[in-house]
């Protein structure tokens, strides 16, 4: 594949996810005419000698220092210097990535005013593996992800950290032994590289590209679950559906119809005196549903988000009409509707492991079912798959805590200047753990399902054969109490990283989407 290409206006999370992963960025050749002509609105007011916030003032509250021309190059450094001030574990280098793919397509899109240089070194880094030393904690998703941005800029002038071979070195030496050299900053260069969402859009890139496997998993986990507990599918029928015609619960009936039809289990007690199943089972479609509702809302935010001019002033070149009426201060800056988005998609979530955790529930416990015990081999004896459940009923804990919006906390910065602030990067890294939770709570309902399964006398369908084999190469059925701790985390990560639901569709069929 050749390199992915940035024009401000097309990039897709799939391709950052791409270069997130090591692949080669450039920019369109239609995006360079853009950006020199919004540079040239900057160059412009330099020359008539105009304030205006941003090119030759201070920032923030600091908004009425006017800067003499001699001063604005050290003006834009010192702005990085000052603000390059986050704490807590360093961003992963994935993540880091996927900042400065989404920041530079920002500054592509043509209202930035940025120098032209300093784009491309961005895209240099990019394409040499020179990644940033990035601490995660300190944005306020407003007024942009301030200080992790300016720790990507640092590295830019050749200062801070980078990587390299796992381990973090300064920026200088690297750039010295690959006989690269820093950028210089000019008037706007700083504010545009870290006056913008690309921290959170990066959270969100690694989310919504997990979520794209583990949400269609989710729907098959279930019919796994359904098969080990002789669960009926009449609740699945379209005509249920189109009673309460909402698009994700529709589709998830769709899904669980097409695995289970054809299962021989299912087949084997289509006779049986059951009336209803416990909800976890029989309100699938509508828990589920509604999960992949709130997804999609996500993936279209985002969608529009890394395709977004984020800083702050904006430029629009006017020809007819030169000068500083052709910057605008404004907020797009603010992370408000990705804060909302990622929050409400962790609430979602622990939805989703809560309905998963009471499935568990109806597995183990033996007064609701005819399997053994707690699906131990020797009762008594062993114990099983109990503790198990005691694992994910944490992790469930874990996710519950994450429910808490932290778009809810504003707090005022800057003098009162900034007085509303989105805790967009706090959202979204929270969902990123949300994430990584429900992975764990969804492995500790299959690696149970599959061993309920084992008590079976006929072969499940078809799609679920196909996870159950995935998971036995994995993890074998118990012949003995043993640790599985190290199952569940590996098949928490099989979860999400997507080879598994590509597998088990090329093997059976493509899920309804």
């Amino acid at each position: 594949m050749g390199s992915i290409k940035l024009d401000g206006n097309t990039l897709s999370p799939t391709e950052i996810v791409l270069v997130s992963r090591g692949e080669k960025v450039e920019v369109a050749s239609d995006a360079w005419p853009k950006v020199k002509a919004a540079r040239d609105v900057v160059e412009g007011i330099l020359r008539r000698g105009e304030t205006v916030y941003g090119i030759n003032t201070g920032f923030g509250a600091l908004v009425s220092e006017n800067i003499s021309p001699a001063d604005l190059a050290a003006l834009q450094v010192n702005l990085i210097r000052s603000h390059a001030c986050a704490i807590g574990e360093p961003m992963s280098i994935q993540d880091t990535r996927a900042m400065m793919c989404v920041r530079a397509n920002s500054l592509v899109k043509g209202c930035s005013g940025i120098q032209r240089t300093v784009i491309e070194q961005i895209i240099s880094y990019l394409n040499n593996d020179i990644i940033p030393v990035v601490p995660r904690i300190g944005s306020l998703g407003a007024s942009g992800d301030l200080a992790p941005l300016s720790h990507m800029a640092l590295a830019l002038i050749g200062e801070g950290e980078v990587w390299s071979d796992g381990a973090a070195i300064p920026t200088a030496d690297l750039l010295k032994r690959n006989g690269l050299i820093p950028v210089d900053l000019a008037a706007k260069d700083g504010l545009s590289l870290i006056n913008g969402t690309s921290q959170m859009c990066s959270f969100l890139v690694n989310v919504e590209n997990q979520l794209s496997s583990l949400i269609p998993l989710a729907d098959l986990i279930a019919c796994v679950s359904m098969e080990a507990r002789k669960c009926s599918i009449k609740p699945m029928d379209s005509r249920v559906h189109q009673a309460r015609p909402h698009h994700g619960q529709s589709l998830v009936a769709e899904r669980i119809t097409k695995v289970m039809s054809e299962s021989p289990i299912l087949k084997s007690h289509a006779d049986c005196d059951r009336v209803q199943d416990a909800y976890s089972f029989r309100c699938i479609p509508q828990v589920h549903g509604a999960v992949l509702e709130r997804f999609r809302n996500l993936s279209s935010t985002l969608a529009i988000e890394v395709n977004s001019a984020t800083d702050n002033p904006l430029i629009f070149p006017n020809l007819s009409k030169p000068g500083h009426d052709e910057v605008i201060s404004q907020g797009n800056f603010h992370g408000e509707i990705l804060a909302l988005a990622a929050d409400g998609m962790s609430h979602a979530l622990f939805e989703l492991g809560h309905i998963s955790e009471r499935r568990i529930d109806q597995m183990v416990d033996p007064s609701r079912n005819d399997l053994p015990p707690f699906l131990a081999v020797n009762s008594g004896l062993e114990s099983g798959m109990m503790i198990v459940h005691y694992v994910a009923a944490a992790a469930l804990a874990e996710m519950h805590g994450r429910t808490m919006p932290r778009s809810a906390f504003s707090t005022p910065t800057s003098g009162g200047q900034e007085d509303h602030v989105s805790m967009g990067a706090t959202a979204c890294w929270n969902l990123l753990q949300t994430c990584k939770h429900l992975s764990q709570v969804l492995s500790c309902e299959l690696i149970i399902a599959c061993e309920a399964l084992e008590y079976r006398d006929y072969e499940p369908a078809e799609h679920v054969k196909s996870l159950y084999n995935l998971v036995r190469s994995v993890c074998g059925p118990l012949t003995e109490d043993r640790s599985t701790s190290k199952e569940i985390e590996i098949v928490a990560e099989k979860l999400t990283e997507g080879g598994w639901l590509a597998r088990i569709e090329a093997e059976c069929g493509r899920l309804p989407r």
